[in-house]
């Protein structure tokens, strides 16, 4: 018989607590912990002196505070205008994603000719691509390179998240578009007005994958850009880590008395990445999960 201990709340409402359930809260609190902490000792490192890491790599509180990691990284000029290239990419990027991701799962619920072949080219290219030297020769054959474009257009749609969408697009009433096709409503009228409020928890959703995935550009950037002051965040990250690595230490720094901390500033780049995501993901939580749950259940 399961033991079970019985709690009364206010307004005389039983609340039953077992074994599991206690059981269930340890494991759900150990596995917060481990998804926490990673993070949480990157921002102990990145305010850490070497001195006190060196002695204690392993920290649970901070021992000692510094400011040289964040120094380093906010010092470079170059540092801004890659947020802002970020910034232009992720905007657009998205938009530019999730524009032709709702447009092509829209489409392929729709009866046309040659309708499943097209289905199994775009799956095709899921598998397989023309190689990277190819599509490096396109993208400097179509002059984008130096260019942002190049790091937008390429990567138009998600396969995977356009079938999702497609799913859940043909799991949708047909009397919906019937009644609005009565009322005189073309496709886009109906896609507009109707297929989209109740799409939006998924849309949201696809926004926010399709959203980190650009802040997170670096590849097409180390590819196709030449110029410092077009490169993406990432890329403008990587190379302050690699130059504070180095054994050669920059005048100004040494005239400062700062000597980098080259996981210091591995962690403060880290810091600074997450930083904007933490941010825009409250006010997108309630979506994001509701899109979950579409996907689990239309998918």
């Amino acid at each position: 018989m399961q033991k079970q201990s019985v709690k009364v709340k206010s307004g005389g409402m039983i609340v039953k607590n077992t074994w599991f359930d206690v059981a269930n809260f340890i494991f759900i609190s150990l596995f917060a912990l481990i998804v926490v902490y990673p993070f949480y000792n990157s921002v102990l490192i990145s305010f850490t002196p070497q001195h006190v890491y060196v002695r204690e790599p392993f920290l649970f509180y901070p021992k000692s505070f510094t400011y040289e990691s964040y120094y380093i990284v906010f010092e470079n000029k170059v540092l801004f205008t890659g947020m802002g290239v970020t910034s232009v990419i992720t905007l657009l990027g998205t938009a530019y994603n999730v524009l032709l991701t709702l447009g092509m799962a829209y489409a392929f619920n729709k009866n046309f000719p040659f309708r499943k072949l097209l289905q199994y080219l775009v799956l095709f290219t899921m598998f397989f691509s023309g190689g990277l030297i190819p599509f490096y020769l396109l993208v400097k054959d179509l002059r984008l390179m130096n260019t942002f474009a190049s790091m937008i257009l390429p990567t138009g749609i998600s396969i995977t998240y356009m079938t999702v969408m497609g799913k859940y697009f043909a799991a949708l009433p047909e009397e919906l578009e019937e009644s609005a096709k009565i009322e005189g409503a073309n496709d886009i009228v109906i896609l507009v007005n109707i297929i989209l409020p109740l799409a939006l928890p998924m849309i949201v959703t696809f926004c926010l994958y399709y959203g980190i995935e650009r802040w997170n550009e670096w590849w097409y950037g180390m590819l196709f850009i030449k110029d410092a002051f077009k490169q993406p965040l990432q890329l403008v990250l990587r190379g302050i880590i690699q130059a504070a690595g180095t054994t050669n230490t920059s005048s100004h720094l040494l005239e400062a008395g700062i000597i980098p901390f080259s996981d210091g500033v591995k962690m403060a780049s880290i810091v600074i990445t997450m930083t904007p995501v933490m941010c825009v993901y409250p006010f997108l939580q309630k979506y994001f999960v509701q899109g979950l749950a579409i996907g689990a259940v239309k998918g």
